[in-house]
């Protein structure tokens, strides 16, 4: 038992069954957490031989400091009852307190400062409770080491310190939160302004709206400032336009219609709550981004091999539809099919491919598919009711116009979802790319199987294109399995580190929004 009064107090409250509860690390930084959330506060203490750790005032201010700024990492210092905090103390200091009064402040002090740690680390929320299929392993640290930085920060007073080393150290995090600090600076200085509806706005006309819009464009940083005049639609307005909806994914023929407009008038606060989630994405996802690895961008309709953690390629991908769409989860590359055959699936099969045959009979023989029986042998396709079959399979010759190109790359997942060639080239011309059943389309993906093989001389351009000439079915390990990490950001940065907007084609940001937004439980009240 501790000789000092509080310290004695502070380890009867953690031993409290009573007072257990309320001093836990919330359920949901619970499942994210490398040490055991029932016993972090207890740990923390017992390091310290109980002694209370914010009686320093030095501590203390930079407590409040941190936890008010966490409000930069899109979170909300709320969660962690900054404000009762700063009252309690001043309390405190104002007035001789009782042990117990600081016992009660200082377990709800370090409560605070080891909830908000872990939010910044590893996420607020969840993600498995907004997609029970996720897979991504939460960022890991040793259970002792992750206990020693926070009571070391406690002891050499730079609690400031550990709160800035807690977010991803990454240069992709820094400027999404450069990004929020820029909107909120606009939306305090009164946002932007919303441009009226009306007719479509195209070079070469004359209308008021017009100095609306180049008022928008101006805040969002499309246009100079020393262009805000004049109600005449010219060519570096028109510029202006163009280069945001290549930024937003849309149609650029530098006209703002209809859906330019309403990307436009998309309110600040929206987009600083879009800049939120997806630094939440962030905090879930940046430390999987190291070494060697392939990252689908499923909302940015694109694909990047890193190598050392340097991008080395990038390519255009089409994803799947709304109604089909491209999950989100981790695997392991593990190997390439050269000239592969398709065999279509059961949900393909009823709602696409059916009706084409029984509205073509010559559709199967048009496009090369064989109809296997449940031994998988061929069978004539006149012997098959297709008002209602039964016991068949639908497989297609490999060949340039097979539904999987000339090449797959596969990695093993229980959504039977691969990255494949296309016959459907055109499609990767449209800025919106939601176009397949699931499957990542990939736009010149023979470029990425050499990334992948990575042995330029038994897999170089040449070698790959051999083996495609054979027009043989064959499977190839690869050397090395690679990770590959389908991931879903609303948000991109140019490479000036400005941070544009995508669609949220699978409106996976609300329920997001939702939960960071949800209140904690109530804590512990730091007064007694």
């Amino acid at each position: 038992m501790p000789s000092d009064p509080v310290a004695q107090l502070i380890q009867q409250e953690l031993a409290s069954s009573d007072a257990a509860a309320p001093v836990k690390v919330s359920s949901t930084a619970a499942a994210l957490r490398p040490i055991n959330p029932d016993v972090a506060e207890a740990d923390f203490y017992a390091q310290r031989h109980y002694l209370p750790a914010w009686s320093d005032s030095e501590n203390t201010k930079q407590l409040l400091a941190s936890l008010d700024a966490t409000v930069l990492d899109g979170l909300n210092p709320a969660d962690y009852h900054v404000d009762e905090l700063a009252k309690a103390e001043a309390s405190l200091l104002a007035s001789t307190p009782t042990p117990a009064q600081r016992a009660h402040f200082d377990i709800a002090a370090t409560h605070a400062y080891i909830t908000a740690l872990l939010q910044l680390r590893r996420g607020k929320v969840d993600p498995r409770q907004l997609d029970k299929q996720w897979n991504f392993d939460p960022a890991t640290i040793d259970p002792e080491q992750d206990l020693a930085l926070i009571v070391d920060a406690v002891n050499t007073h730079r609690v400031t310190q550990a709160f800035q080393q807690a977010p991803p150290q990454n240069v992709i995090y820094g400027k999404l939160r450069d990004g929020l600090a820029k909107l909120r600076a606009i939306e305090k200085s009164g946002g932007w302004p919303t441009i009226a509806a009306g007719t479509p706005l195209k070079p070469g006309i004359v209308d008021p709206r017009v100095e609306g819009l180049r008022a928008r464009l101006i805040a969002g940083g499309y246009l100079d400032a020393s262009l805000a005049s004049g109600s005449s639609y010219d060519e570096p307005l028109e510029a202006a336009v163009k280069r945001f909806q290549t930024e937003q994914y849309l149609p650029v023929d530098g006209t703002a219609g209809k859906t330019t407009l309403a990307a436009l008038n998309v309110s600040i606060t929206a987009r600083i709550d879009q800049v939120r989630v997806n630094l939440e994405r962030a905090r879930w996802l940046l430390h999987a981004m190291q070494g060697t690895f392939v990252v689908v961008d499923i909302a940015g309709y694109k694909v990047s091999y890193y190598r050392d953690g340097q991008r080395l390629w990038r390519s255009r991908v089409q994803v799947g539809k709304p109604f089909r769409s491209t999950p989100i989860f981790q695997a392991q590359i593990t190997y390439i099919t050269f000239n592969p055959t398709w065999t279509v699936p059961p949900t393909i099969l009823a709602k696409d491919i059916l009706p084409k045959i029984r509205k073509d009979s010559g559709y199967l023989a048009a496009n090369r598919i064989r109809v296997l029986n449940a031994k998988g042998e061929v069978i004539p396709a006149s012997s098959v009711d297709w008002r209602s079959p039964r016991g068949i399979m639908l497989r297609q010759d490999s060949g340039p116009d097979n539904s999987l190109g000339r090449v797959v790359i596969r990695f093993p997942n229980p959504y039977a979802v691969y990255l494949h060639d296309t016959p459907h080239k055109d499609l990767f011309s449209s800025e919106q790319r939601a176009t397949s059943s699931g499957c990542i389309r990939v736009e010149n993906p023979l470029q990425l199987v050499q990334l992948l093989f990575n042995d330029p001389v038994k897999w170089s351009a040449a070698a790959i294109a051999a083996k495609l000439q054979t027009t043989t079915t064959e499977n190839v390990t690869l050397p090395i399995k690679v990770p590959l990490l389908l991931a879903y950001w609303t948000v991109d940065l140019t490479d000036d580190g400005r941070v544009t907007f995508k669609t949220d084609v699978y409106g996976h940001d609300a329920a997001l929004l939702k939960a960071l937004n949800t209140p904690p439980a109530p804590a512990l009240t730091p007064t007694n």
